[in-house]
Parts: structure tokens; C-alpha cells; sequence
């Protein structure tokens, strides 16, 4: 499970840009759990989560990779979620090292 930094002016429509942002870069509906949970299932992801963290103001991710995906399908499938990342966090995939390594470092 991985915690993102949203960027200022995007934690305000937060609850539907993750949403969208499933609908843009995978091409799917996602599944909408009881607690708020949203959920698809793309190439090499058996299971991506996404739901917004304690405020609105982070993006949190649960995923579960699957095994026996060919290159092809990991590849694609990590181009889109990092296109993902960027659409709703409003971080490209640079800035969000650095500001994982802010935290860890």
C-alpha cells in the first residue's frame, strides 16, 4: 500500500479525478466498494485500489500484481499507472521522488 502527496488545487475534486483518472487511463468502470474504495483490474494489476486519504488531501493505493503477465502487459500497465499518479496527485513521476525521498531520507 503506497500513501501520494496530493499537489495544492487538486485535493478539491480529489473524489471524482481519481475516479476519472481510473475511466482515462485504463479505459474502465471502476468497481465502487462500500467504503469508498474504487477498484479495476488492468494488464498486469490483478487488483488496483485507490481511495483518498484521512482529509481528502492524499491519494492511497493497494495494488496486486499479477505474476504472469508478459513484459508487454507490464510495461503498458506502468505507463498507465504512472500517467494515473500524475493526473490525480498533479506530480510528475520525478517530483514524486523527491518528495519520497524527503520523507525516507
Amino acid at each position: 500500500m503506497q500513501e501520494y502527496q496530493i499537489k495544492r488545487g487538486y485535493t478539491k475534486d480529489l473524489a471524482e479525478s481519481m475516479v476519472q483518472g481510473l475511466r482515462d487511463q485504463f479505459g474502465l468502470e471502476p468497481e465502487v466498494s462500500g467504503d469508498g474504495h474504487y477498484i479495476v483490474t488492468y494488464g498486469a494489476l490483478r487488483r488496483l485500489e485507490v481511495w483518498s486519504g484521512e482529509k481528502g488531501k492524499t491519494l492511497i493505493i493497494d495494488t496486486e500484481a499479477d505474476r504472469n503477465a508478459d513484459d508487454d502487459a507490464i510495461i503498458d500497465t506502468n505507463r498507465r499507472f504512472r500517467n494515473y499518479l500524475q493526473q490525480v496527485t498533479g506530480y510528475t513521476a520525478k517530483e514524486r521522488a523527491k518528495k519520497t525521498q524527503k520523507i525516507t531520507g
